[in-house]
């Protein structure tokens, strides 16, 4: 387990990252009652709230980004495993710190937060979706870092800068007619059903009767929960995955190509650069 705090203007940023190879819990609280956002990275890791004699559990995090209120009295335990490692990312401030955040950061928060700017209870969960595919690069590249120092850092901060400006634009595009949540349970189903087959996914007909979710609902609300159309869901997770690979040494670029499913070595090097903004032969 390794967790770092870094200080930007005045927000507090909170890395979590965990790999074991055993279940392990970790548990954490807050010195002070803070506002935050938590970015989960691709982990997948499980998170129970508890405060007081209630308690809120998340089973399927990966993606997930959170708003939140939460004083000391809340507790925040990830369940980590060999399956399920922790990336979590959390973006802080204090309510007598929002009226100095630069950008009119304060504002947006007290505009489009206000149930945590002005909290009912120990903890009071605000909105929360999954990331778009722009978030969830950001908050990949930040569990990524390969600069040092100074150069680090000033990376880690256009980063948050970008990270934070993204969750505002995504909050206020969301549509007021919510998803039910059984159909959200069914729209995870389907995310799961092309990540067990990233290399050889089933069609939506076929994706449609597994989740018993027809197939124009499926096209529809698959878009409106993860933000782009499913099988451009699983073009980003193929690449995503494939630069992992490359990027550990894991495999050479025509492997980690065949891995996620790509016959065509000149098309997956294509749409890794479309996606990256350079070669697979370009990682170092």
């Amino acid at each position: 387990m390794t967790r770092d705090i870094i200080e930007i203007n005045d927000f507090t940023i909170l890395v979590e990252e965990a790999k074991v190879n055993e279940v392990t819990i970790d548990s954490c609280f807050f010195d002070e009652p803070i506002i935050a956002v938590a970015f989960y990275g691709s982990g997948n890791v499980d998170l129970t709230v508890k405060y007081g004699d209630k308690e809120k559990a998340f089973t399927y995090t990966k993606g997930l980004a959170l708003s939140f209120y939460a004083n000391e009295n809340v507790e925040f335990i990830h369940t980590v495993s060999a399956s399920k490692p922790l990336e979590c990312l959390v973006i802080a401030t204090t309510a007598n710190a929002i009226e100095n955040l630069p950008n009119h950061e304060g504002e947006l928060f007290g505009e489009m937060l206000n149930e945590l700017v002005n909290p009912s209870d120990h903890y009071v969960e605000g909105p929360s979706f999954i990331m778009t595919p722009e978030m969830q690069s950001i908050v990949d590249s930040l569990f990524n870092i390969q600069y040092k120092g100074k150069t680090k850092m000033m990376f880690f901060r256009s980063q948050i800068t970008a990270l934070v400006s993204h969750f505002f634009g995504q909050l206020a595009n969301l549509k007021t007619e919510k998803i039910k949540d059984s159909e959200r349970e069914k729209l995870n189903q389907a995310k799961d059903i092309l990540l067990d087959n990233i290399d050889n996914p089933p069609s939506l007909n076929e994706i449609s009767k597994q989740i018993g979710l027809n197939t124009f609902k499926l096209k529809k609300e698959f878009k409106e929960f993860f933000g782009v159309p499913v099988f451009k869901y699983l073009q980003n997770e193929r690449l995503t995955i494939a630069h992992k690979m490359i990027r550990n040494q894991e495999s050479t670029v025509q492997e980690a190509a065949w891995h996620v499913g790509y016959d065509s070595l000149s098309s997956f090097s294509n749409a890794f650069e479309k996606k990256f903004g350079y070669r697979p032969s370009q990682i170092k």
